[in-house]
């Protein structure tokens, strides 16, 4: 029976009065109707948190409690005690001759868009996972750009983790960089995964109090830029954060920001194992993708990182046997923070043309530290520049990876992963800005490849293009693919999937998609999600990239394309599988936001 309104006829209310409740479907949607305190009431039957029904539950006191996971909801509105439950939707109710009658399409209180917006701020304050998936889900499915839960996570991060720039932000940033890579759905765990994360690394923790800019707009850059370094060298993070508030806030260009930024992160040699570089070059990355208007509070989150970071020349390893440091100080002109010496080099090179020498990647992946370092300082009086540099080291840093010998000890993954990412974030940092302390962090990525020689003692082959030439078709190659991140330890049978892929003639996009994917629906931990992105970048860049000279053979080329991509599927497939816990949360929020009934799945 329909009325003439929008209401439509369900059960009498003599019946709903004799038991209490009544489950009753009306225009598709299932509607738990309750008798309580004489009034009629009409909610959804899916429980908003993982859509158990509310049939079943129990009613008292003007609360309705759903039996499940004891989420509680008022009766009258819909609305939650409980944060991690969302609010439930109710429905106008009118009883008519007998008979109750419900509006089972009344007019919502939010737009999509700004209810989700909504429930990500609660997801990210609380810590909510389920929540945070169902958000992502559902700011992409109303048509909102990434970028605007981005900056909504980006400024949470920024503002409650007093410890600053951390992992959750790095992978924040590394999703956003690839999410144009990846498949629709995937996009949303992209997203899901950025924003989890950093909730995960806010949660407990105190939040951070602002230091203002100095009240002043005349201090010349390159004394804020002296000021803040010597702030940080003595581990002063209350005055390197006026100072860095000051070059922001008085409008220093984009690049003399990063160049004070980056010539504190190299006044030593790979601070952190190379991450507060990495922090600093994703925090300008994020930035990209959400504007520079943002600048002031996410640069200030690097400081308590640059400030308290470990220094590697205070490492035996940089000192015993061989003193790398002081190879590297009779380079720069004085102590590790100098760099008259890198200056006059570039000044000798400043009208020169540069290009690899053909054993170049050879001498960088050597055991003869002298000779690296001797054949950097020759690429830079021969006109190198700090990206040129940068691009060349960053490559022989993924063959490491490409080459890593499984007999290690596991965790020596990470060892060969921290080189290969800080090598591409000075590379990436170089296309920022043409600072001369950048060349430092081209020798520090360098001497951090001669370090782990080792771990590729005796490498692992690369196949070379054209050695898995099977003729397959490309697709069935990515579903083999996949299929070793099934299989523990398919490490070798990875990178020879990728290069049988490239022989294939496959479309490296779809190969990008395909890890991807693969990266996304396990529990990846902060360095595989780095790593992810450290190749696509690395592949991206080479595969832009012009021969490096007139003799450069095409296989090397082809070579140089697909070693990262080689690489990150090695990387991937030793970390792989997991439990796939947070997959589960995002399948059961995609079922949720799409209607679908969970519990009896």
């Amino acid at each position: 029976m329909t009325a003439d309104d929008d209401f439509r006829a369900t059960v009498s209310l003599a019946d709903l009065e004799d038991t209490g409740r009544e489950l009753v479907t009306v225009d598709g949607t299932a509607i738990a109707l309750f008798h309580h305190e004489g009034e009629v009431r009409a909610v959804d039957n899916r429980c908003p948190h993982m859509g158990f029904p509310l049939s079943e539950g129990s009613v008292a006191d003007g609360i309705l409690t759903c039996h499940w996971h004891h989420a509680r909801f008022e009766l009258s509105c819909g609305d939650t005690f409980d944060p991690w439950a969302d609010d439930v939707r109710t429905y106008p109710t009118d009883v008519r001759d007998g008979r109750v009658y419900v509006n089972p399409d009344p007019s919502r209180d939010l737009p999509p868009e700004e209810h989700w917006a909504g429930r990500l701020e609660t997801g990210l304050e609380e810590n909510l996972r389920l929540v945070v998936a169902k958000s992502a889900i559902g700011l992409l499915d109303a048509g909102i750009e990434y970028r605007e839960p981005m900056a909504t996570a980006l400024s949470f991060g920024t503002r409650y983790r007093e410890s600053g720039w951390g992992p959750g932000l790095t992978v924040l940033g590394c999703m956003a960089n690839v999410i144009d890579d990846l498949e629709p759905d995937d996009r949303k765990r992209a997203l899901y995964t950025g924003a989890r994360y950093v909730a995960d690394d806010c949660a407990d923790q105190p939040p951070a109090f602002d230091q203002p800019s100095f009240s002043t707009d005349e201090v010349a850059f390159d004394r804020l830029k002296a000021w803040f370094r010597n702030c940080i060298e003595v581990r002063d993070d209350d005055g390197a954060e006026r100072c860095l508030r000051t070059a922001v806030a008085t409008g220093c260009s984009e690049a003399e920001v990063a160049e004070l930024l980056l010539a504190a992160a190299t006044d030593h040699p790979y601070l952190s194992n190379g991450h507060v570089l990495d922090f600093v070059n994703t925090a300008f990355e994020s930035l990209e993708h959400v504007g520079w208007a943002d600048a002031d509070e996410t640069l200030a989150s690097l400081v308590d990182p640059l400030a308290s970071a470990d220094r590697s020349d205070e490492r035996s390893a940089w000192r015993q046997p061989v003193d790398l440091v002081a190879l590297l100080e009779d380079v720069y002109g004085g102590d590790v923070t100098a760099t008259d010496g890198l200056e006059q080099l570039a000044s000798e090179g400043a009208k020169r043309s540069w290009s690899p020498p053909v054993a170049f990647q050879e001498t960088l992946r050597s055991d003869d530290p002298e000779a690296i370092v001797d054949a950097l300082a020759t690429a830079v009086r021969e006109g190198a520049t700090t990206e040129a540099l940068a691009a060349a080291v960053a490559h022989a840093a993924a063959t490491r990876v490409a080459q890593f010998g499984t007999a290690n000890e596991f965790a020596d993954w990470n060892t060969v992963h921290h080189t290969f990412t800080y090598a591409n974030a000075v590379h990436q940092s170089a296309r920022r800005t043409d600072a001369v302390e950048l060349y430092r962090g081209v020798f520090d990525a360098a001497l951090n490849v001669y370090l782990d020689r080792f771990l590729d003692t005796p490498p692992t082959p690369i196949p070379d293009p054209g050695a898995n030439e099977t003729g397959r078709d490309p697709e069935a190659v990515l579903a083999d693919l996949l299929e070793t991140f099934d299989v523990e330890g398919a490490v070798n049978e990875a990178g020879r999937l990728v290069a049988e892929f490239f022989d294939c003639n496959g479309d490296p996009d779809r190969l990008k998609r395909t890890l991807g994917h693969g990266l996304l629906r396990e529990d990846a931990e902060f360095h595989t999600l780095q790593n992810l992105e450290g190749a696509f970048r690395q592949f991206d860049l080479a595969e832009a990239r012009p021969a490096d000279r007139e003799d450069d053979l095409a296989v090397d080329r082809e070579r140089r394309r697909r070693v990262p991509l080689i690489a990150t599927a090695r990387y991937l497939a030793a970390h792989f599988p997991t439990r796939r816990q947070a997959e589960q949360t995002f399948t059961i929020a995609a079922r949720l936001n799409r209607g679908e009934t969970v519990h009896d799945a």
